[in-house]
């Protein structure tokens, strides 16, 4: 039996292909009419190998059978089922990365959009106290204009030199103005408010607690976080508290920080001027700044205005705590 068949040229009307086989210089010749056919450099009509003549070298040296395949389909047709998983992972990926970008553009843009609304909020109640940004006197209240927008307005508290100029209100828990502004409508930063606990409307109890929030744009109560640094609470001479029947001039006596949760700081009466004054000497004891005739000014202190807002220098939870006396 013939080891391969071999056309004739001259009688079939087909071109020879020069394509060695194992066992011999004998060509293959392409049956007429084949439709993988194709005319090779030489004139020649062949099979278009699905592998390259370098990668067929390949093989045989490393002594496999066949040649690797290089082309992403196999002989049959169909994708390699390696590469397909691969494509498929790349693709999600892909996609989730750029979900995540989307996602996080998104929410820079709802903040920004949060942060301008109290922007519009603080300048709009602005509008109802004429200040003096030097602290020579007292800021001037329009209080039948505040309380048109809400009856909640107890105080006006101004840091001159500071951004810190802002309508204090009370709710009946210390949650009510956390997230919510003076026209009822959320915020990010809620508003300037007097504890639920202290007397209205302030500087009536031995300690009246205000907090407001620490926004990193700088607005509502940063400042007062800022005073933690000495330079910082050196440059500030006078606070401003001003109520509609009473107006109070106190100066910084110091700062200090604590955890969220510590109850210590919410204390407004005390049995004797001699526990307040003790309470009043353990908090500066722990003082991150303070005045330089802060135990003096604490022995004959009648009470105190504080300021609380968050602290950001490494403990989220953590507060920043100014304690002011009346001049």
């Amino acid at each position: 039996m013939a080891r391969h068949f071999k056309n004739d040229p001259a009688t079939s009307g087909q071109p020879t292909i020069a394509r060695p086989l194992r066992g011999g210089d004998e060509s293959y010749h392409a049956p007429a009419g084949n439709r993988y056919a194709r005319p090779s450099a030489a004139g020649a009509v062949g099979y278009n190998s699905v592998v390259g003549e370098a990668d067929a070298k390949k093989g045989r040296k490393k002594g496999r059978r066949g040649p690797a395949h290089t082309d992403p389909y196999d002989i049959k047709g169909k994708r390699d089922p390696k590469r397909r998983r691969s494509r498929i992972i790349s693709t999600v990926f892909l996609v989730v990365g750029l979900a995540l970008l989307i996602g996080a553009a998104g929410m820079w843009i709802y903040n920004q959009y949060q942060y301008h609304e109290q922007d519009q909020i603080n300048e709009k109640l602005a509008t109802y106290a004429t200040v003096d940004d030097t602290g020579a006197t007292a800021p001037q209240v329009d209080w039948a204009s505040l309380k048109a927008v809400n009856a909640d307005v107890v105080g006006w508290i101004q840091i001159p030199g500071t951004v810190v100029n802002y309508p204090v209100y009370q709710g009946s828990d210390n949650d009510e103005y956390l997230r919510t502004n003076a026209e009822g409508q959320y915020s990010v930063g809620g508003q300037i408010f007097l504890d639920a606990d202290n007397t209205a409307p302030g500087m009536v109890d031995k300690q009246s607690i205000v907090y407001g929030h620490h926004l990193y744009n700088g607005s509502m109560f940063k400042a007062v976080a800022d005073l933690e640094n000495q330079g910082m609470f050196d440059s500030i001479q006078t606070v401003w508290y001003v109520t509609e029947n009473a107006t109070y001039e106190l100066r910084p006596l110091f700062t200090y920080k604590t955890d969220g949760d510590d109850e210590n700081v919410r204390q407004f009466s005390f049995e004797s001027d001699d526990a307040f004054h003790s309470y009043l000497s353990d908090l500066a004891a722990k003082a991150s700044s303070k005045s330089s005739d802060c135990d003096e000014a604490i022995s004959s202190a009648s009470n105190v205005l504080s300021l609380c807002t968050c602290s950001y220098t490494g403990n989220e939870t953590g507060r920043v705590i100014l304690v002011c006396v009346p001049k």
